[in-house]
C-alpha cells in the first residue's frame, strides 16, 4: 500500500488548503453567499489592517480600504494571557488531582459521583457564576477555560495510572522501591502519553473557554471583536478573528508537540517498526 512522504504529505495539505480557498474565492462572487460566509481576500484584508498602525487606502484589491487598528495587539494579548493561564492552572490542577486519585482508592470511590456530576455539567453556565465572583476582568474568563482544561487532564492522568501493569509495579517493589520512586519511575512515565494525549485537546479548550467568556462580558479580547463584529454583520470580521485565534492556537498545540518529543524520544515514531 502506497504511504506517503512527509515532504509529499506537506504538498497535498498544501493543496487542499489552496483549493478550499479557491472555492471559497469563486462562491464569494454571489452577493448572496458572500453576505453568510463572508470573502477570503476581505478577510485576510481584516487581519493585515490589524497588524499595521496605519490605514490603507482604497484601491483595486480593497476598495473599501483597510482601516488599520493597532489596539488588535492588546485585544489578542488578553485572549492569549487567558489561555496561557488557563492552560497552565488547568493542567496542574488535572495532573495533581488525577494522580493524587488514581493512587487512592478510598478517595477516589467517595468523590467518583461528584466528579462525573461535574464533568457532565455544560460548564459555560457557570461564565455568569464566575463574573459575578471575579468581576468582567480575565480571571472569570481563565476561571472558565480551566473548568475545559481541568477534566481533559484530569480523567487522562488518572486513566493513564490505574493502567500501570502491576508486574512491573511488583518487580519495582521487589527491587526496594517505595511509594516515591514508583511515582517517579514508574507511574509518571505510564501517564506521560496520557497527559500529552490530553494536552492537545486542553489547547483548543483552553481557547475556548477564553472566547466564550469574552462574549459574555468584557471590554477586550478577540473574542469581544468578534462579538462587536456579530452586532454590525461583518462576517469578514467575524472570520478573520477566528483564522487569528486557530492560528495561535496552532502555534501553541506546536509548542505542546514540540515538548512532548523531546520527553518522549524512548517512543517509537509513527510508522516506525522496530528492527531485529
Amino acid at each position: 500500500m502506497w504511504r506517503p512522504t512527509e515532504r509529499t504529505a506537506r504538498a497535498w495539505q498544501i493543496g487542499l488548503l489552496v483549493l478550499l480557498l479557491a472555492a471559497w474565492h469563486l462562491a464569494s462572487r454571489n452577493p448572496q453567499f458572500a453576505f453568510f460566509l463572508g470573502e477570503p481576500i476581505q478577510v485576510a484584508g481584516r487581519i493585515w489592517s490589524w497588524f499595521l498602525p496605519f490605514d490603507v487606502p482604497a484601491n483595486a484589491l480593497f476598495p473599501e480600504g483597510l482601516k488599520g487598528n493597532a489596539d488588535v495587539y492588546l485585544h489578542l494579548g488578553t485572549t492569549l494571557l487567558e489561555t496561557v493561564l488557563a492552560f497552565g492552572i488547568g493542567t496542574a490542577l488535572g495532573l495533581a488531582c488525577g494522580l493524587w486519585l488514581a493512587l487512592a482508592p478510598t478517595a477516589s470511590l467517595i468523590l467518583d459521583p461528584y466528579l462525573k456530576a461535574a464533568n457532565s455539567m455544560p460548564r459555560v453556565i457557570l461564565a455568569p457564576i464566575f463574573a459575578l465572583w471575579f468581576g468582567l476582568g480575565i480571571w472569570s474568563k481563565v476561571a472558565l477555560a480551566v473548568t475545559l482544561v481541568f477534566f481533559i487532564v484530569f480523567f487522562n492522568v488518572y486513566q493513564g495510572v490505574r493502567e500501570v501493569s502491576p508486574v512491573v509495579l511488583a518487580n519495582a517493589r521487589m527491587l526496594g522501591a517505595n511509594q516515591r520512586q514508583l511515582l517517579r519511575t514508574v507511574y509518571l512515565p505510564s501517564a506521560t502519553s496520557w497527559v500529552f494525549s490530553s494536552l492537545h485537546t486542553a489547547v483548543g479548550l483552553a481557547f475556548v473557554g477564553a472566547v466564550v467568556g469574552e462574549y459574555l462580558g468584557s471590554a477586550r479580547g478577540v473574542g469581544y471583536l468578534i462579538l462587536q463584529a456579530e452586532g454590525t454583520f461583518d462576517v469578514n470580521t467575524v472570520f478573520a478573528g477566528i483564522v487569528v485565534l486557530t492560528a495561535f492556537a496552532l502555534v501553541l498545540d506546536g509548542l505542546v508537540g514540540l515538548i512532548e518529543r523531546r520527553l518522549m524520544k524512548w517512543q517509537p515514531r509513527s510508522g516506525e517498526t522496530e528492527k531485529f
